[in-house]
C-alpha cells in the first residue's frame, strides 16, 4: 500500500511540475493550453461554471494503531486491519431514499480559471476493523474500566507488546455511518483527448484538500458503547488524481484515486464522551466513480 502511495505522490507532483514549467493560463478566459497539447481544442471555457457529482466509492487502509483511553485503562492495540464495508449492488444505488446508505461522495465546484477550481465535498467512506484478529497490545487494562465499572475478565493487567485475540467479547469498531471526510480541495485540469467538435474531451484532473473528520463511530468496549453520534473527531489531508470524460459540454463521467492521511484525536467509544475515547492514525486509498454536471 506505501508503495502505491508513492508512486501515485510521485506522479502528481511531477506533473504539478511540468505544469509550472510550461503552461501559462490567460486571463481572458479562453480555453488554457494543456500540458498534453491534444490535436484539438475545446469549443468552450471553464471559467465561470460550476460543477456538481454524485457517485460511489470502495476505499483500502493501512494498518494503524487504535489508543483507548478512559477510567482506569488506557491501552493501545498496534498495527490493526480494517476494511471498508461496500454495500451489495442493489436498488439502493438508485433508489432515492436510499441512495446515502451505500459508500458514497458528493461534491460542488466552481473553476476560477479554464483549467483550475475550487470545491466542496462530503467523502462518506466506511471502516470496520477486522474480528476476531491478533495483535499486539501495550499499556493497562483495570479490572473494571469505565465509569460503568465494566469488568475485563482475563484480560486486566498490564501489557508491553504482547499478542492477544481481539474478539467480540472485548472490541468490535468500526466508523461505518461513516468514516466521513467533509473537505475543500483545489483542482487543475489537462486536457488529454478532445473531439474535432470541441464538446467531447477526456481530461486528467489533479487536485490537493484538507478538512474535518466527522465519524459517527459503532464501538463496543467490553460490550460497552453503542452507534454514536457525528464528531468531529479530527483531520485529514489528501491528494487525488483521475480522468474526466466530457460526453457532452454538461455531462460528464469521471474516475479518481484519492490517497489519504487523517489524525482522529477524539473517537467516540461507549457513550460517556467526556470520560472514555479512542485515538487513531489512518492512511487510505479511495477509488470514485461518479457521474457529474457543468452548468
Amino acid at each position: 500500500m506505501k508503495k502505491i502511495y508513492i508512486l501515485i505522490a510521485i506522479t502528481f507532483f511531477a506533473i504539478h511540475i511540468q505544469a509550472q514549467e510550461t503552461i501559462t493560463v490567460k486571463s481572458d478566459g479562453t480555453v488554457s493550453k494543456s500540458i498534453f497539447n491534444p490535436e484539438h481544442k475545446r469549443s468552450f471555457s471553464r471559467k465561470g461554471d460550476f460543477y456538481f457529482h454524485w457517485g460511489y466509492n470502495n476505499s483500502w487502509y493501512n494498518k494503524s494503531d487504535i489508543r483507548f483511553q478512559g477510567p482506569n485503562y488506557d491501552f493501545t492495540l498496534k498495527d490493526v486491519v480494517a476494511h471498508d464495508r461496500q454495500s451489495p449492488l442493489s436498488w439502493a444505488y438508485l433508489n432515492p431514499g436510499l441512495i446515502s446508505v451505500p459508500q458514497y461522495d458528493i461534491r460542488f465546484g466552481y473553476f476560477i480559471k479554464d483549467n483550475y477550481s475550487v470545491s466542496i465535498g462530503w467523502d462518506h467512506m466506511k471502516y470496520v476493523m477486522d474480528i476476531p484478529q491478533n495483535v499486539a497490545i501495550t499499556g493497562h487494562i483495570g479490572a473494571n474500566i469505565t465509569p460503568e465499572n465494566v469488568s475485563t475478565g482475563a484480560l486486566a493487567g498490564d501489557y508491553n507488546g504482547q499478542t492477544i485475540n481481539v474478539k467480540e467479547s472485548m472490541l468490535t469498531f468500526e466508523h461505518t455511518d461513516g468514516f466521513n471526510y467533509a473537505n475543500i480541495e483545489v483542482e487543475r485540469y489537462d486536457d488529454i483527448w478532445v473531439a474535432p467538435g470541441g464538446n467531447t474531451s477526456l481530461t486528467l484532473e489533479t487536485g490537493l484538500g484538507g478538512g474535518l473528520m466527522i465519524p459517527r463511530s459503532d464501538v463496543r468496549l467490553f460490550g460497552l458503547g453503542r452507534n454514536n453520534h457525528w464528531n468531529i473527531a479530527g483531520y485529514g489531508l489528501s491528494a487525488k488524481m483521475g480522468l474526466k470524460f466530457y460526453v457532452w459540454r454538461h455531462v460528464y463521467l469521471q474516475n479518481t484515486t484519492k490517497i489519504g492521511a487523517t489524525n482522529l484525536s477524539k473517537i467516540h467509544t461507549t457513550g460517556w464522551d467526556d470520560l472514555d475515547k479512542a485515538s487513531q492514525k489512518i492512511n487510505y486509498l479511495e477509488n470514485m466513480t461518479v457521474i457529474g454536471f457543468q452548468f
